[in-house]
């Protein structure tokens, strides 16, 4: 009995293989998208590069290289996280409330507008439609003269018997964060209710009809059934207001008169406005200051595309 012995080629990895059977023309095309990606990608390599080297080391090397030996360094870094550490927390304190007011506000504005039926609905809702149109540059200076006269430091200082700035960790400076806070809320509202009715447009009739014959008071189908619903779309309008508020410039150079109320967009322009530009600095700070943004953006991609794909805004 003789015995055959086949001789067993290893098997062409997988890879290889698909990387082999790849044409010519989708060859191609990967190339060129990994081209245009590095070229998209060029001016983030640039400022990393450049947040890491030394004055002298920027002027002897062109951007995108990396810091010649002996010139790289964190000083940019630390210079930059001194100079932009209480901006921040400046930031931090109108921006976390008008982020988590829009939402609230946008939806109870787009409930009434949707789900309860009054004379005048439309007219109204043309309002909120036309103020997510209104340039920002056309309302600066009724802006300005608005909080000039109201002047919610004074407000507070005589509201009633205790004045509010004697309290505990109140400072006369905060007073600002509220203008800002108060007025991103009134830009930020419009778009917020205009995603929610959308939203709330789809909801079934049938469900809140039902809801209604069981004697469901409008609060109750609010809390029961329409909030629950609202939840995916609640990320998606504070992960948009939260951007956007805090990444403003413009009214914080209106309304912030007092350096102790700086929010840290305006540090930073003020950093890559300077006479003397440290661009180690610079590119460092510009980092920094879009740190929580992408943290934000980062630790909710899920329930971002998920409010978007779900609610269908």
């Amino acid at each position: 009995m003789t015995t055959k012995t086949h001789s067993q080629t290893p098997s062409e990895p997988g890879l290889l293989a698909r990387i082999r059977n790849v044409s010519p023309r989708r060859a191609m095309l990967y190339v060129v998208l990994f081209f245009v990606g590095g070229l998209f990608l060029l001016p983030l390599e640039s400022a990393v590069m450049t947040s890491f080297k030394t004055v002298s080391g920027f002027a002897q090397t062109v951007p995108i290289a990396p810091p010649p030996p002996g010139q790289a360094t964190l000083e940019g870094w630390m210079n930059a996280w001194t100079t932009l550490r209480a901006t921040m927390l400046n930031s931090a304190m109108f921006v976390i409330p008008a982020t988590l007011l829009i939402p609230v506000l946008g939806s109870l504005a787009a409930f009434g507008l949707t789900i309860t039926d009054w004379r005048g609905q439309i007219g109204i809702y043309v309002l909120f439609i036309v103020g997510i149109f209104i340039p920002l540059q056309a309302v600066l200076v009724p802006l300005s003269l608005t909080w000039s006269i109201v002047d919610v430091q004074t407000q507070l200082a005589t509201l009633g018997p205790v004045n509010v700035w004697d309290l505990p960790l109140a400072q006369e400076h905060h007073a600002q964060f509220i203008e800002l806070a108060i007025t991103h809320i009134a830009f930020g509202i419009p778009l917020s209710t205009l995603l929610f009715r959308s939203h709330y447009k789809d909801l079934s009739d049938e469900m809140l009809e039902a809801a209604r014959l069981d004697g469901a008071s409008m609060r109750t189908i609010y809390l029961r059934i329409v909030l629950p619903l609202s939840k995916p779309l609640f990320v998606v309008v504070m992960i948009l207001a939260f951007t956007t508020i805090w990444n403003d410039l413009l009214f914080a150079l209106v309304i912030v008169t007092s350096p102790q109320a700086e929010p840290v967009t305006v540090a930073f322009a003020g950093l890559a406005g300077g006479m003397v530009r440290e661009f180690n600095v610079i590119m460092a700070a510009g980092f920094i200051t879009a740190l929580p943004t992408l943290i934000v953006y980062i630790l909710f991609t899920r329930q971002f595309a998920e409010g978007f794909a779900n609610t269908g805004v």
